[in-house]
């Protein structure tokens, strides 16, 4: 699996590539506009990425702004719904306004920060990406 990790916060990027390595390609940017670049320049080498975590606050383009840019591009390729990239939300803003924003911009999931390790592979599961073996006692 291919993974974008679009995050501007060092501590945050971290975690989250500890969290994701074991499951794919771990590619890292620290603003929208790079999340942008990179996920056209995905494309331009045909290996597009197949998950990107994306933090809503960031610099030079937030993170809304750069969903509705890739789902853009997506429909611009002739790929729509179901077979688009699978894109997390990820913030400190908690609140309803940027749930619904990020939701009406077509991502498939949306967690809060601090992240929970085992909260984000279940959201994963849920998208098909990978798959959580049985835990006894779990």
């Amino acid at each position: 699996m291919r993974i974008l990790i679009v995050e501007d916060d060092f501590a945050s990027r971290r975690l989250l590539q500890k969290y994701l390595a074991p499951y794919g390609e771990c590619d890292i940017v620290v603003d929208g506009q790079e999340a942008v670049d990179a996920f056209l320049l995905a494309w331009e080498d045909r290996d597009p990425y197949d998950f990107i975590c994306l933090d809503i606050m960031l610099p030079r383009m937030d993170g809304l702004q750069v969903l509705k840019r890739i789902r853009e591009e997506e429909k611009s390729r002739g790929i729509l719904g179901l077979e688009g990239v699978k894109v997390l939300m990820t913030t400190a803003l908690n609140d309803a306004r940027n749930i619904i924003e990020a939701f009406n911009s077509q991502c498939e999931a949306y967690l809060p920060k601090p992240l929970d390790r085992r909260k984000l592979l279940e959201e994963m599961e849920a998208l098909g990406l990978i798959r959580l073996e049985e835990r006894s006692g779990s």
